[in-house]
């Protein structure tokens, strides 16, 4: 445990964001994206911040690998491609499922006992896929499927009830928000529901940093070392093939990254040094480019970063423009993909 006795919740306010990425067409600026980043230097002191880190503010599934380390606290049997399933934001592919399906056999459990909400695959082509072979929504193929089949588990493991799993009072959930303040150093601000419909605790944007970081440095052997190494050997299934925050950890080594809907990412380097973003309006396009120039402001190395130096802005289909970050982030200027 990191600290008996958390700091105060984050202040509920309006967020102060700034600019973090422009939309630069023909070399005029079309569009900006507000939003707030913080860089982490491997003491846990803030190195870089821009805009508004400390107002509370919801890291959505960002907050995963947090869940997870509480649920290994809490005795899951659980490592590996599971463990990182049990972290994922999955695509919906069929690894992701059938990593689903195993760790509710494993459990004793079946898909009727997942409360999470049924939806399609997340990823577009699988989506697109499974509607043209008639296929309906489903608990299992909602992208926190993982999750929940994990919680089950956990709850089965202790004893606890499995029908209201879900409930912020639970045991299990109380578990969670306890790893939660554990981990960021604060408590939680407020209690909401995700759109899964698991418990969402209000945290600061600095204290997921702080959460992420204390997990890729936590010691061998540790629920957070387990959690981390299992999403980093195991990229795809906590998220899917093709997706930028598998590549982004297959680019870095040993970064540690998990995305979030509304524009999240956080992302840690095994040394504690970390990055957390939060993109205000909940524009996915310039969540990779201003995290990726906040890791060069970490001391990544920029040329292994250059795919993800913002999207093509097309004008009759050839590209006359990108999405950048902001220059206030640049440490140096990331070389544009080519």
């Amino acid at each position: 445990m990191y600290s008996s006795s958390p700091a105060d919740a984050p202040v509920v306010r309006e967020p102060l964001h700034a600019p973090v990425a422009h939309l630069v067409r023909g070399g005029v600026v079309e569009g900006i994206h507000y939003g707030s980043v913080v860089v982490l230097g491997a003491d846990g002191r803030v190195e870089f911040q821009l805009g508004d880190i400390e107002a509370a503010f919801y890291p959505r599934s960002a907050v995963k690998p947090l869940q997870a380390v509480a649920m290994l606290r809490a005795g899951l049997p659980l490592d590996g491609a599971l463990l990182s399933l049990a972290a994922a934001s999955h695509s919906g592919e069929e690894r992701h499922l059938a990593g689903t399906r195993r760790i509710l056999e494993l459990a004793g459990l079946t898909e009727d006992d997942l409360r999470n909400v049924p939806d399609l695959p997340f990823d577009p082509a699988v989506r697109d896929a499974w509607v043209r072979e008639g296929r309906t929504p489903s608990r299992l193929a909602q992208n926190c499927s993982g999750k929940h089949a994990a919680m089950l588990w956990t709850a089965k493991v202790n004893g606890w009830s499995l029908e209201d799993y879900l409930d912020p009072g639970h045991p299990l959930q109380q578990a969670v928000q306890e790893i939660v303040e554990d981990l960021t150093g604060q408590r939680v601000a407020r209690v909401s529901v995700d759109g899964c419909g698991a418990p969402l605790f209000s945290i600061s944007l600095h204290g997921l940093a702080r959460a992420l970081s204390r997990i890729t440095t936590a010691a061998p052997g540790t629920p957070g070392a387990r959690v981390a190494d299992a999403m980093r050997a195991h990229a795809e299934m906590a998220s899917g093939a093709g997706r930028d925050v598998a590549a982004l950890m297959r680019a870095v080594p040993g970064l540690l990254a998990k995305d979030g809907f509304e524009g999240v990412q956080v992302a840690a380097l095994p040394d504690g040094r970390a990055i957390a973003v939060k993109i205000a309006d909940g524009a996915n396009r310039a969540r990779i480019p201003v995290a990726a120039a906040a890791l060069v402001r970490a001391g990544v190395d920029p040329e292994s970063l250059t795919a993800f130096a913002g999207e093509p802005l097309l004008g009759g289909g050839e590209p006359v423009g990108r999405v950048r970050a902001v220059r206030a982030l640049d440490a140096v200027e990331l070389p544009a993909c080519a």
